[in-house]
Protein backbone atom coordinates (compact mmCIF):
# COMPACT_ATOMS: atom_id res chain seq x y z
CA UNK A 1 0.00 0.00 0.00
CA UNK A 2 1.37 3.11 -1.15
CA UNK A 3 2.57 6.17 1.22
CA UNK A 4 -0.63 8.73 0.15
CA UNK A 5 -3.23 5.66 0.30
CA UNK A 6 -1.95 5.14 4.31
CA UNK A 7 -2.48 8.97 4.94
CA UNK A 8 -5.34 9.42 2.96
CA UNK A 9 -7.06 6.23 5.14
CA UNK A 10 -6.06 8.26 8.35
CA UNK A 11 -7.48 11.60 7.46
CA UNK A 12 -10.49 9.59 6.88
CA UNK A 13 -10.55 7.92 9.80
CA UNK A 14 -9.75 11.17 11.59
CA UNK A 15 -12.65 12.68 9.75
CA UNK A 16 -14.88 9.98 10.65
CA UNK A 17 -13.99 10.25 14.57
CA UNK A 18 -14.33 13.68 14.72
CA UNK A 19 -17.35 14.07 13.10
CA UNK A 20 -19.23 10.76 15.61
CA UNK A 21 -17.99 12.91 18.18
CA UNK A 22 -19.80 15.85 17.08
CA UNK A 23 -22.44 13.85 16.77
CA UNK A 24 -22.25 12.35 19.90
CA UNK A 25 -22.23 15.65 21.86
CA UNK A 26 -25.13 17.21 20.22
CA UNK A 27 -27.00 14.27 21.08
CA UNK A 28 -25.99 14.18 24.31
CA UNK A 29 -27.24 18.31 24.70
CA UNK A 30 -30.18 17.54 23.35
CA UNK A 31 -30.86 14.61 25.67
CA UNK A 32 -30.46 17.22 28.58
CA UNK A 33 -32.16 20.11 27.16
CA UNK A 34 -35.29 17.18 26.80
CA UNK A 35 -34.58 15.69 30.34
CA UNK A 36 -33.39 18.03 33.07
CA UNK A 37 -36.58 19.87 33.04
CA UNK A 38 -38.24 16.87 33.66
CA UNK A 39 -36.00 15.65 36.16
CA UNK A 40 -35.98 18.98 38.18
CA UNK A 41 -39.70 18.71 38.18
CA UNK A 42 -39.67 15.33 39.78
CA UNK A 43 -37.06 16.30 42.60
CA UNK A 44 -39.82 19.13 43.09
CA UNK A 45 -42.56 16.59 43.61
CA UNK A 46 -40.11 14.79 46.25
CA UNK A 47 -39.59 17.65 47.72
CA UNK A 48 -43.23 18.44 48.09
CA UNK A 49 -44.19 14.66 49.32
CA UNK A 50 -41.84 15.37 51.95
CA UNK A 51 -42.88 18.35 52.47
CA UNK A 52 -46.88 17.38 52.57
CA UNK A 53 -45.87 14.75 55.96
CA UNK A 54 -44.75 17.80 57.85
CA UNK A 55 -46.81 20.84 56.62
CA UNK A 56 -50.84 20.57 55.51
CA UNK A 57 -50.58 22.20 51.97
CA UNK A 58 -53.89 24.27 53.89
CA UNK A 59 -51.80 26.04 56.37
CA UNK A 60 -50.15 27.99 53.83
CA UNK A 61 -50.96 29.58 50.17
CA UNK A 62 -47.61 31.14 48.81
CA UNK A 63 -45.62 28.63 46.86
CA UNK A 64 -43.46 27.00 49.20
CA UNK A 65 -40.45 25.92 46.79
CA UNK A 66 -40.18 29.39 45.57
CA UNK A 67 -39.70 31.06 48.90
CA UNK A 68 -36.56 30.21 50.84
CA UNK A 69 -33.60 31.32 51.97
CA UNK A 70 -30.27 30.06 51.23
CA UNK A 71 -27.90 29.02 54.50
CA UNK A 72 -24.43 29.14 54.03
CA UNK A 73 -22.37 26.57 56.68
CA UNK A 74 -24.79 26.62 60.11
CA UNK A 75 -23.33 24.15 62.51
CA UNK A 76 -26.72 24.46 64.37
CA UNK A 77 -28.39 23.06 61.82
CA UNK A 78 -25.35 20.45 61.27
CA UNK A 79 -25.14 21.66 57.42
CA UNK A 80 -21.72 21.82 56.68
CA UNK A 81 -22.13 22.86 53.18
CA UNK A 82 -24.90 25.14 54.03
CA UNK A 83 -28.63 24.48 53.21
CA UNK A 84 -31.98 26.25 52.85
CA UNK A 85 -34.89 27.30 54.59
CA UNK A 86 -38.62 27.67 52.94
CA UNK A 87 -41.26 29.74 54.18
CA UNK A 88 -44.74 29.04 54.30
CA UNK A 89 -46.88 32.32 54.66
CA UNK A 90 -50.48 32.88 54.69
CA UNK A 91 -52.50 35.62 53.32
CA UNK A 92 -49.04 37.37 54.05
CA UNK A 93 -48.10 36.25 57.37
CA UNK A 94 -45.80 33.73 58.66
CA UNK A 95 -47.51 30.54 58.95
CA UNK A 96 -43.86 28.27 59.26
CA UNK A 97 -40.30 27.42 58.13
CA UNK A 98 -39.37 24.44 57.25
CA UNK A 99 -35.39 23.71 58.09
CA UNK A 100 -32.95 21.41 56.96
CA UNK A 101 -31.18 20.13 58.63
CA UNK A 102 -28.47 16.97 59.42
CA UNK A 103 -28.06 14.87 62.36
CA UNK A 104 -24.38 14.10 62.43
CA UNK A 105 -24.28 11.55 65.27
CA UNK A 106 -26.67 8.71 63.63
CA UNK A 107 -25.01 5.16 64.67
CA UNK A 108 -24.21 5.06 61.03
CA UNK A 109 -23.37 8.76 60.27
CA UNK A 110 -25.49 11.82 59.04
CA UNK A 111 -29.23 11.44 59.23
CA UNK A 112 -30.95 14.11 56.98
CA UNK A 113 -34.15 15.48 58.18
CA UNK A 114 -36.74 18.31 57.30
CA UNK A 115 -38.47 19.95 60.17
CA UNK A 116 -41.29 22.10 60.34
CA UNK A 117 -41.70 24.67 62.71
CA UNK A 118 -44.70 26.57 63.40
CA UNK A 119 -44.45 30.91 63.96
CA UNK A 120 -45.16 29.52 68.18
CA UNK A 121 -42.01 27.92 68.23
CA UNK A 122 -43.71 24.27 68.23
CA UNK A 123 -43.23 21.38 65.94
CA UNK A 124 -45.37 20.59 63.14
CA UNK A 125 -43.31 17.60 61.99
CA UNK A 126 -40.23 16.14 61.24
CA UNK A 127 -39.13 13.55 58.44
CA UNK A 128 -36.23 11.91 57.95
CA UNK A 129 -34.57 12.22 54.20
CA UNK A 130 -31.99 9.89 54.18
CA UNK A 131 -30.08 7.75 56.31
CA UNK A 132 -27.72 4.67 56.94
CA UNK A 133 -29.02 3.53 60.08
CA UNK A 134 -28.89 -0.39 60.39
CA UNK A 135 -32.08 -1.77 58.87
CA UNK A 136 -34.20 -3.63 61.09
CA UNK A 137 -32.66 -1.81 64.36
CA UNK A 138 -32.07 1.79 64.17
CA UNK A 139 -34.24 2.94 60.72
CA UNK A 140 -37.29 2.75 62.68
CA UNK A 141 -36.70 7.07 62.75
CA UNK A 142 -38.01 6.58 58.96
CA UNK A 143 -42.21 6.15 58.82
CA UNK A 144 -41.39 4.01 55.57
CA UNK A 145 -39.42 1.71 57.57
CA UNK A 146 -41.52 1.90 60.90
CA UNK A 147 -43.08 -1.21 61.60
CA UNK A 148 -45.91 0.78 64.28
CA UNK A 149 -47.63 2.22 60.95
CA UNK A 150 -49.91 3.90 63.23
CA UNK A 151 -48.18 5.70 65.66
CA UNK A 152 -45.01 5.82 63.56
CA UNK A 153 -41.90 6.72 66.05
CA UNK A 154 -41.16 9.79 64.22
CA UNK A 155 -44.54 11.50 65.38
CA UNK A 156 -43.72 11.79 68.90
CA UNK A 157 -42.50 15.64 67.77
CA UNK A 158 -45.10 16.58 65.90
CA UNK A 159 -46.81 19.34 68.59
CA UNK A 160 -43.69 19.46 71.16
CA UNK A 161 -43.34 23.04 71.99
CA UNK A 162 -40.85 24.48 74.30
CA UNK A 163 -43.52 26.92 75.09
CA UNK A 164 -44.98 23.57 77.04
CA UNK A 165 -41.26 21.75 77.64
CA UNK A 166 -38.09 23.76 77.86
CA UNK A 167 -35.85 22.89 74.88
CA UNK A 168 -33.08 21.78 76.77
CA UNK A 169 -35.47 19.00 78.11
CA UNK A 170 -36.07 17.47 74.73
CA UNK A 171 -33.88 14.53 74.70
CA UNK A 172 -35.17 10.75 74.84
CA UNK A 173 -35.98 9.21 77.86
CA UNK A 174 -32.73 7.33 78.46
CA UNK A 175 -31.08 10.85 78.63
CA UNK A 176 -33.94 12.45 81.33
CA UNK A 177 -36.44 13.36 78.65
CA UNK A 178 -39.76 12.37 77.19
CA UNK A 179 -39.18 10.95 73.74
CA UNK A 180 -39.49 7.58 73.79
CA UNK A 181 -36.61 4.93 71.86
CA UNK A 182 -36.51 1.33 70.89
CA UNK A 183 -34.45 -0.50 73.06
CA UNK A 184 -31.33 -1.44 71.73
CA UNK A 185 -31.69 1.84 68.96
CA UNK A 186 -30.94 4.52 71.26
CA UNK A 187 -28.23 6.38 69.48
CA UNK A 188 -30.69 7.19 66.32
CA UNK A 189 -33.60 8.43 68.10
CA UNK A 190 -30.81 10.47 70.47
CA UNK A 191 -29.45 11.67 67.33
CA UNK A 192 -32.55 12.79 65.34
CA UNK A 193 -34.09 14.39 69.07
CA UNK A 194 -30.98 16.37 69.51
CA UNK A 195 -30.89 17.48 65.88
CA UNK A 196 -34.76 18.81 66.29
CA UNK A 197 -34.17 20.41 69.61
CA UNK A 198 -31.36 22.53 67.94
CA UNK A 199 -33.42 23.35 64.87
CA UNK A 200 -36.16 24.45 66.83
CA UNK A 201 -33.71 26.78 69.01
CA UNK A 202 -32.16 27.61 65.44
CA UNK A 203 -36.02 28.71 64.34
CA UNK A 204 -36.99 30.56 67.68
CA UNK A 205 -33.44 32.54 67.38
CA UNK A 206 -33.54 33.80 63.73
CA UNK A 207 -37.43 33.54 63.28
CA UNK A 208 -37.66 37.40 62.07
CA UNK A 209 -34.72 37.47 60.15
CA UNK A 210 -35.45 34.43 57.96
CA UNK A 211 -38.88 35.86 57.45
CA UNK A 212 -37.96 39.09 56.79
CA UNK A 213 -35.02 38.13 54.07
CA UNK A 214 -35.13 38.66 50.26
CA UNK A 215 -36.39 35.70 48.74
CA UNK A 216 -33.15 33.56 47.49
CA UNK A 217 -30.79 36.01 49.66
CA UNK A 218 -27.89 34.44 51.34
CA UNK A 219 -27.51 34.08 54.98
Amino acid sequence: MSQPTILGLSTRTAGVMMAFTAAFTALMAFTYEATHEQIAASANDEKMKLVTEVLATDAYDNTLLDDYVQLGPTHELGLDHGGRVYRARKAGAPAGLLLEATAPDGYSGNIDLIIAIRPDGSVNGVRVVSHRETPGLGDYIDPKKDKDKKSPWIGQFSGLSPAAQPLDAWKVKKDGGQINSHAGATISARAVTNAVARAARYAAANRDRLFGAATGASL
